[in-house]
């Protein structure tokens, strides 16, 4: 097999170029359009390939071809916008890509300057060393760094670039490493979008079935590209061969070297060379090396007319000097404003231009010889500008006359000579003549054309007028920039057609005024609030499910809230007063006192009762004793009770110890029992040191038999140690460390931690911290705060406080608790009903929620749980400001979503526009001290705003009035105040361990955290601060060191029983080990500051894990996995996946382990509950029966006898019965379930609930085997049968997306990272883990990393998380709705507002409906403009006439306009390539039909122009100083103007047209009009306004790419509304199943939104549009419903 396909040919392989192709092809339906950088920060290095920036570049529509600076403009920007976004990352040019270019000598040349410039004018890392995608070096380095993805193009400029690219990604994916296409990526203000094509199982697949082939075609493909380079060459430079040209280029340098000893600029050294070799080569390939300067004449005639002769090669060579200096002297600014020559060059002018690009490669691969030549290479981006080369070349030839014959000025002059010379001097072999004249030949260099010069008027953006407008609001925030735009007059034709508009709106039939209802109202009710709905529960009476499923999230009884009522302060009382209130307060310490008393007494006597067991349990098994004594000092509160249970404890691990050391054949002690010890002395010690009394005696022994002397003798000086017989004796019982070390290696996360034993009135559950009460001081005193804590640590209970306050204050009151997810929303909700009981007045209800899905008591209720963008719609809806003036709190949980990629801009505009105290809270944000200034100044402005509101007010009313005005606006006792609260400490630690297969097994490697650092990042960084390490890491470093530094000199101070903090220290504690970690990482980066950089990282590579084995198959050792941690007892566990069929497949798969008949006797799930489920029904029957048997006893013997007869028989048959259930219980190891967790009643409850649901049958079969799984697709009835089953403990393994990290209450012992992903970041991996260690339950949590390359690891440890910058987003829609709420808000008289915006500000016509579709901008736009151009009246026809039914084709038609508008998801361009044939389904969605797509038309050129004028007008802002630079590098091409050159003055006068783009595209003839052309917009507008072209609502029919190519859009919509199969949908159209769901859901939404709106607007109940939309949404619905 290897040696056939090792000797099959380029045209034998075509076949597999084309499967990898179709492979490729067949990937991008598939690949997802995300937000490359949303938190990618540190963590997420990737690698860009070169050549594909290269070409991505290239194929730009605004670059035209041999403009230089133009090209590394556009690179630079690329780079810039990656960089702003948080981008790490390297650039790789591999040396085999480099055959590509042979036939493209000009892009050889351009590709050498790039890898040039970016080397020596940027801090990028540039990678040339590896020789092609297949080589060991390469796969290496993927290994070794695994980067998050490489960026790559999918097409080439020629076949075989194409398909070096394809290999470049088959290699990629086949390393694990994801794709992301260079094509179609788009830069906006917030984020930086791109294709991501992730490496899956099927391309592993493919990859690992054809590796010979693929090694072989690679092979076979850089084999035929080598021929072309010897074809190439030999075309230009005949027999000279490649390593001739190379010593030809490096005489020539050296030669210039020996001549030009001064300082260079590379720009004149490239030119001098590479003319001076291009005419030399010329001339040898004009194959006359004896000609002399007399015999030039003769070669002239000789020569073909294929080429140039040798002195027309000459004069170009002179006006490439000529350009040169131009280039030198002339400013961008000057250059900008070049003509635009579209001339070409004549054939024989293209040879020889070849022929020098060639040169100039030469020259440029080998100026790294000449290292120590003093060369400046900061103008590397401007060595060839082959338009300016045109432009005098034109002249020369055209317009060089008698009566235009300008002069090029001294300065210009003497360059161009200077050049020139050296030139002549170059070549040797004949004389090229003196510099002037310029053209010695008469032969134009270029083609003749009608018009040679581009029209400059093209470029002029047609003059656009704004509608006037007055209005106070507009003064007030656009200011003075009113002042520049050009305003229509009021009999202009564009404001006299809105009175026409408005009277076509009537003859439609449109109440276009009339105010709309709220998006709320026509979100449904959820099912509770509908008695239909409501579930029957047997939990409890009177219990609703809400409170149930609160109930099971957390253990916490109701609390019923009492509105207070504020009694006024008598000051009249006198001293009566004063004495009865001591009386008072004396009775009620003398009634505490008592009832201590008893309580101590009640627990003595418990305790009295428990004794007995318990020291009997203790003696049989010392761990279960242990846990039960645990228990019971949980629940207990005398302390004189807790110091007997601890003694009782301790003397039961004294006498365990001695019994197990008695045994002297014992070769090692099990240490479990002295840390038993040790525990109950810390907590004696620590906790009862004041009322110990004698028992300080018998610790002081416990410590002597561990072999702690000193210690014991500290605490019990007369400890008497008796003779050296007996000391030996002794010994066998100590356990031969060190007391300070025995507690840092085995008691780690036992060690006490420092909390307060004071109790705070405010709470009654428990003790809170420090930080706790701060935070409890904020809302008391109604500040605001941002409070960041770890996972776990209490930031909740906060909210829970803050509610609880406002709930007491009265019944008006409102606070929001605001979710980044409707999973959170919907537990928060269960644990606020649970927790709170409240009687309040009819109507109103303790607890609302606020999704886009269903919302029930939103506006009547006092706590408000929603999301983000609900809130927004509340904030500003006209008809809520009544409810908004009564909110008192908003509480943003997991706010660092404010950077994410969806829903980030609605968090930023609720924290902007809420005036009440609020509180934020997060686990991870890196910059909390710049957040909390940023919004202390928005608080500033709303004191300021509300200071000023409230003197106008006080000012202009009277004094009743302005009472009133201010109970209603201003809130009482507010503060503008901004904490900021920091907790950074976790309640447990967290240990992490590397999962490998080994033998088919798998095996699990501690992951100490310094090994994910290296000394760089020390030197550079520091440790992290999230980087913590655990008493037992510490030691483990602390050895570490020791061993790799024998002669360390602070070894002794830093060793534990020297360390300061522990020497003879009895009870260590968590604080004083945090001391000694930071002590040794301060140690440890003295080394790496002091020159012992070795000696560290020899330590770094000590503490990593040894390179660990894996499976070909991760996914198969799945199950096997979750089984060891179910042996290690680490379960309940959660594990993380990243794709929501991966999730629903990993679940299945450890279920079907455990069904696995070799795991003895286990039985089928599904059978065994419905048969369960019967027996119990008949058993609770026959139970019943017999207890009313039992009743009916009586007098008569024969009627006893029959009943006592009957007894018999029904105790028998409940015996069976009993035995039935017993026998079809699941076998223990065949379930992870805890069978005890969950009463059957309960479980039968919860499983009732989702027994109609899709995946309800799965669930439960699950569910019985301990199995779930979670993630944002899933029903939320589904979600919510999962997370109560874990939360009771009932399962304890689920599999889950990364949803369920993001605030959701399902703490557990481990996670287990399960998957990699593109989407695994430094912020996923924090909230991830954080989920570890149940607080109460877990003093250790465990994160586990399955199938995680090590490298990634590494960077997850030690990255930093994201830091939050706020980029306030505006959008046009968010003016029309603040304008909208503006108008209607103040006064209810104003509620006719009319729609967009009239001459004062106010919206007309439309502007509701398109405010209410603002989620989906621009496309809620383009369908108002359809509708009031009557397309859909024109579309709508019935059936027909007088019907109210339209037929299958309007509907079809209808379902395609709408797709185009609300179901856009973009597919690739090059996936239009494919053949692939779908011939029952809808992949590419159709265009618009005609009539929409010209109105699209018009309306796109209507906005574009009105946004070129906006940016012509925003252009005046620019700085013109940075944008003369280019933005990466920063190389400046200002100076001053040249003014004495008159052929510069000449050439370049085209200023017009160029004054809102940048002057570096001008150099490729862009002009203004360029702003108007979506393929080019963003390429050409000026970087410094800070406006990007994603701003404009514009919808274009077909979206392009940044080579111009259309990119088709999916016809997931059509294609479901055609044949309604998900499974369909997922095969042909490329989409997870999950995803489907979700994106048919919102335009199912859309349609009812539109439907129900226009119901509202339209005067006719029985217009065809209405009509229409009604029955296209009910179509869409039942559709929806059906799957």
């Amino acid at each position: 097999m290897t040696q056939a396909a090792a000797t099959m040919g380029l045209e034998d392989h075509v076949i597999f170029f084309r499967k990898m192709a179709k492979l490729i092809l067949s990937e991008m339906p598939k690949a997802k359009y995300s937000s490359l950088l949303n938190d990618f920060v540190e963590s997420n290095f990737f690698v860009i390939d070169g050549d594909s920036l290269l070409v991505t570049c290239l194929c730009d529509k605004s670059f035209k071809q041999g403009q230089d600076l133009h090209f590394f403009y556009l690179v630079e920007c690329y780079l810039v916008d990656l960089m702003s976004n948080g981008g790490q990352f390297a650039i790789v040019f591999f040396k085999e890509a480099e055959c590509a270019y042979f036939d493209f000598p000009e892009l050889l040349s351009l590709r050498t300057t790039l890898i040039l410039h970016l080397q020596h004018n940027t801090n990028i890392d540039v990678l040339t060393e590896f020789s092609g995608c297949s080589s060991l070096d390469w796969k290496l380095f993927l290994e070794e760094h695994y980067p998050y993805f490489l960026v790559v193009s999918e097409e080439g400029l020629n076949d075989g670039q194409t398909s070096f690219f394809n290999f470049l990604i088959i290699q990629s994916w086949a390393m694990g490493v994801n794709v992301v296409l260079s094509s179609g990526q788009e830069c906006d203000i917030l984020r930086f979008h791109a294709y991501i094509m992730q490496s899956t199982d099927r391309n592993k697949k493919f990859s690992k079935e054809n590796e010979t082939v693929i090694q072989s075609a690679y092979e076979i493909l850089m084999q035929h590209l080598e021929e072309r380079k010897i074809l190439a060459l030999a075309s230009h430079f005949r027999r000279l061969r490649w390593k001739v040209m190379m010593e030809e280029a490096c005489q020539t340098i050296s030669l210039l070297q020996q001549l030009w000893l001064e300082a260079l600029d590379i720009r004149r050294v490239v030119c001098v060379t590479s003319c001076s070799l291009a005419l030399r080569m010329y001339h040898r390939f004009l194959g006359n090396k004896e000609n002399t300067a007399s015999g030039r004449e003769t070669i002239t005639h000789q020569v073909s007319s294929n080429y140039l002769p040798l002195r027309e090669a000459e004069d170009l060579c002179r006006l490439h000097c000529l350009c040169m200096a131009f280039q030198l002297h002339l400013p961008l600014s000057q250059r900008a404003c070049s003509r635009v020559i579209i001339s070409p060059w004549i054939e024989n002018v293209c040879t020889f231009l070849k022929m020098k690009k060639w040169c100039d490669y030469f020259i440029l691969r080998n100026l790294n010889l000449f290292e120590g030549w003093n060369l400046n290479l900061n103008h590397l981006s401007d060595l060839c500008d082959e338009h300016l080369l045109k432009n005098i070349a034109f002249y020369y030839e055209t317009e060089n006359t008698q009566e235009l014959h300008l002069n090029l000025g001294d300065s210009i002059k003497r360059d161009y000579t200077h050049l020139w010379n050296f030139v002549s001097h170059l070549v040797k072999e004949f004389d090229v003549g003196k510099p002037f004249p310029l053209r010695t030949t008469a032969r134009p260099f270029l083609g003749k054309k009608l018009l040679p010069i581009q029209d400059v008027s093209l470029g002029k953006i047609p003059k656009v007028g704004f509608i006037p407008m007055t209005s106070a609001i507009i003064d007030k925030f656009v200011g003075d920039v009113m002042k520049d735009l050009p305003i229509l007059k009021s009999d202009a034709p564009a404001v006299t057609s809105l009175l026409k508009q408005k009277e076509r709106d009537e003859l439609l039939h449109w109440h276009a005024h009339r105010p709309l209802s709220n998006d709320y109202d026509k979100t449904r009710c959820l099912f509770y609030e509908n008695s239909r709905d409501l579930p029957v529960f047997n939990v409890k009476k009177n219990q609703s499910y809400p409170q149930f499923y609160g109930k099971s999230l957390e253990s916490v009884s109701s609390k019923v809230i009492v509105t207070q009522t504020i009694q006024p302060k008598e000051d009249s009382w006198g001293a009566k007063s004063e004495i009865s209130q001591d009386a008072k307060s004396e009775k009620v310490t003398r009634k505490k006192k008592s009832s201590l008393l008893k309580q101590d007494q009640k627990e003595q006597q418990q305790w009295n009762d428990l004794l007995f067991s318990v020291e009997k349990e203790l003696k049989e098994n010392l761990n279960s004793g242990i846990r039960k004594l645990e228990d019971f000092l949980k629940s207990c509160k005398s302390n004189s009770v807790k110091i007997q249970v601890e003694m009782v404890g301790l003397s039961a691990c004294f006498k365990a110890w001695k019994e197990h050391c008695r045994d002297e054949g014992k070769i090692s002690k099990d240490l479990s029992i002295a840390v038993q010890m040790m525990k109950r002395i810390h907590s004696l010690l620590e906790r009862y040191p004041e009322i110990l009394e004698e028992d300080h005696k018998f610790i002081a022994k416990c410590l002597k038999y561990l072999g702690f002397n000193n210690l014991a003798n500290s605490l019990d000086p007369t400890l008497v140690t008796g003779d050296d017989e007996k000391r030996k004796k002794k010994n066998k019982y100590a356990i031969d460390i060190g007391p300070a070390r025995f507690q840092l290696q085995y008691m780690g996360h036992y060690l006490i931690r420092d909390e307060r034993n004071d109790p705070d009135p405010r709470v009654q559950d428990f003790i809170p911290d420090t930080w706790q009460r701060e935070v409890l001081d904020v809302v008391d005193n109604n500040e605001s705060a941002v409070i960041v804590a770890p996972t776990s640590s209490g930031k909740t209970y906060a909210s829970y406080y803050c509610m609880e306050k406002v709930l007491k204050e009265s019944d008006e009151g409102v606070v929001v608790y605001v979710a980044p997810t409707k999973v959170l929303v919907g537990q928060v909700a269960a644990t606020v009903q649970n927790r709170f009981i409240k009687k309040l007045p009819p109507g109103s209800a303790l607890c609302g929620t606020f999704t886009r899905d269903y919302h029930y008591n939103t506006l009547n209720c006092q706590v408000l749980i929603t999301e983000p963008a609900c809130f927004e719609v509340l904030l500003l809806d006209p008809h809520c400001q009544k409810w908004v003036k009564r909110l008192r709190y908003v509480i943003f949980d997991e706010v660092h979503c404010l950077g994410g990629e969806t829903g980030g801009k609605f968090w930023e505009h609720l924290l902007v526009m809420i005036r009440c105290p609020f509180l934020v809270l997060s686990a991870t944000i890196s910059n909390p001290k710049l957040l909390t200034e940023w919004l202390q100044s928005v608080k500033q402005y709303w004191r300021q705003e509300d200071k000023m509101m409230e003197e106008k007010f006080i000012s202009e009313v009277k004094s009743d009035q302005c009472l009133n005005f201010l109970k209603d606006n201003l809130h009482r006792d507010q503060s503008y105040e901004v904490r900021l609260v920091l907790y950074g400490e976790r309640y447990n630690d967290l240990e992490k361990h590397i999962c490998s297969v080994k033998d088919n097994d798998i095996c699990f490697d501690h992951f100490h955290p310094c090994a994910a650092l290296t000394t760089d990042h020390i030197e550079k960084y520091g440790f992290p601060s999230d980087l913590t390490l655990s008493p037992q890491d510490s030691v483990q470093l602390y050895d570490t060191m020791v061993q790799v530094w024998e002669t360390w000199p602070r070894a002794q101070e830093l060793s534990p029983e020297e360390f300061v903090l522990f020497k003879n220290k009895i009870v260590i504690k968590k604080l004083d080990a945090r001391k000694y970690e930071e002590n040794l990482k301060a140690e440890l980066t003295r080394w790496i500051k002091n020159g012992k950089v070795k000696k560290a990282k020899r330590v770094l590579k000590k503490l990593s894990p040894n390179l660990v084995s894996s499976s070909d198959d991760m996914v198969k050792m799945f199950p096997l996995l979750v089984e060891k941690l179910r042996q290690m007892d680490k379960l309940p566990a959660i594990f993380f996946c990243f794709k929501s069929v991966d999730v629903e497949e990993r679940a299945k798969s450890v279920c079907a382990f455990l069904e696995n008949p070799e795991r003895k006797s286990c039985s089928q799930t599904d059978q065994c509950h419905s048969y369960a489920h019967d027996i119990n029904k008949k058993l609770t029957k026959a139970e019943n029966k017999v207890k009313r048997l039992k009743k009916t006893f009586g007098k008569d013997k024969e009627e006893s006898r029959k009943l006592k007869l009957k007894l018999t028989y029904g105790a028998e048959y409940v015996n069976i019965l009993n035995n039935l259930k017993e026998f079809l219980k699941i076998p223990e190891e065949c379930s992870y379930a805890d069978v005890n967790a969950l009463h059957t009643e309960t479980l039968e409850v919860v499983f009732k609930r989702v027994q109609l649901t899709r995946k309800g049958a799965e669930l439960k079969a699950l569910a019985q085997r301990g199995i779930g799984y979670h993630h944002d697709f899933m029903y939320f009835k589904e979600r919510e049968f999962v997370e109560i089953l874990f939360a009771e403990g009932f399962i304890t393994v689920v599999t889950a997306t990364g949803t369920l990290a993001l605030g959701i209450h399902m703490p557990c012992k481990s996670v287990v990272l399960a998957q990699d992903s593109v989407y695994l970041d430094a912020l996923n991996y924090r909230q991830m883990s954080g989920r570890a260690g149940r607080r109460g339950q877990d003093l250790l949590g465990d994160v586990y990393f399955f199938d995680i390359p090590l490298p990634k690891i590494k960077r997850l440890i030690t990255s930093n998380v994201p830091e939050l910058r706020g980029q306030f987003p505006l959008s046009i829609s968010l003016v029309l709705r603040l304008m909208l709420l503006a108008s209607k808000g103040g006064d209810p008289e104003d509620a006719k507002a009319k729609g967009y915006l009239d001459e004062e500000g106010n919206p007309m016509r439309f502007a509701g409906l398109v405010s209410h579709l603002h989620g989906q901008e621009p496309s809620n736009f383009v369908f108002v403009s359809f509708l009031m151009k009557g397309l859909f009246h024109n579309l709508c026809q019935p059936i027909k006439k007088g019907s109210q039914l339209f037929s299958p084709s309007v509907m079809e038609k209808l379902i395609l306009v709408l797709a185009n508008l609300f179901g856009r998801k973009y597919i690739p361009a090059k996936f239009q390539d494919a053949n692939f044939s779908f011939p029952q389904s809808e992949v590419i969605l159709d265009e618009l039909p005609e009539d929409f797509k010209a109105a699209l038309q018009e309306y796109n050129l209507k906005v574009m122009e009105d946004f070129a004028s906006f940016l012509l007008i925003a252009s005046k802002l620019a700085n013109m100083k940075n944008e003369y630079r280019l933005p990466l590098s920063r190389t400046k091409f200002t100076g001053k103007e040249c003014e004495d050159c008159q052929l510069v003055s000449h050439l370049m006068n085209c200023k017009e047209g160029r004054v809102a783009i940048s002057p570096f595209v001008c150099l490729s003839g862009n002009t203004d009009g360029d702003l108007l052309r979506p393929e080019t917009l963003n390429r050409v507008i000026l970087r410094t306004i800070g406006i990007n072209g994603t701003q404009a609502p514009v919808l274009w029919s077909q979206k392009l790419d940044n080579r111009g190519r259309g990119m088709p859009l999916n016809a997931y919509v059509l294609n479901f509304y055609k044949h309604g199969s998900l499974t369909r949908l997922c095969q042909d159209n490329g989409m997870p199943m999950g995803q489907i769901l979700k994106l048919l859901k919102d335009f199912a939404l859309n349609i009812q939104t539109i439907s129900d709106f226009l119901s509202e607007l339209c005067k006719d109940e029985h217009d065809n549009v209405v009509l229409a939309f009604k029955q296209l949404s009910e179509l869409f619905q039942e559709k929806l419903r059906q799957v």
